[in-house]
């Protein structure tokens, strides 16, 4: 299954260069319906929202044979452990759609834990046109390795 990027793993961000890269089979622009974009504190959070999005990012599909490694990279990136509720990310399926032709697709993406959640839609920033890239300060809300 693809995985839909919307942060640091968006292409030309470090955390591409650093985990997909040579690993991805396709990269396409896609949008995910049903969620805000939220700046956090050195990345940003997609908040399940059925109202509000899309979020703008990409669906990268991996190498065969990078799946599985790059899951479990990526689980460890996001500090996701599955069932605990210290996670700050879930990773969810959700469907998303392929901006070039309209078409849905199935992908794993890291959303906002309850917890972290509910305290972004209480005070949390939203980042205005769902696309991370074009946020204002992108720099400084980058976490840096």
């Amino acid at each position: 299954m693809p995985f839909f990027v919307y942060g640091t793993l968006r292409p030309g961000r470090h955390n591409h260069a650093a985990h997909l890269l040579g690993h991805v089979a396709t990269e396409e622009p896609a949008e995910m319906p049903g969620a805000a974009l939220y700046a956090g504190p050195g990345h940003p959070y997609a908040v399940e929202n059925p109202e509000a999005g899309p979020v703008r990012g990409e669906l990268v599909t991996a190498t065969p044979s990078a799946h599985a490694p790059l899951l479990a990279a990526l689980d460890l990136l996001e500090e996701y452990v599955p069932g605990d509720p210290r996670n700050l990310y879930e990773r969810v399926v959700r469907e998303v759609t392929r901006t070039a032709d309209g078409a849905t697709a199935l992908a794993w993406v890291y959303v906002a834990a309850p917890r972290v959640a509910a305290r972004l839609r209480a005070s949390g920033t939203v980042i205005e046109g769902g696309d991370w890239s074009k946020a204002p300060g992108l720099r400084r809300l980058e976490k840096h390795p």
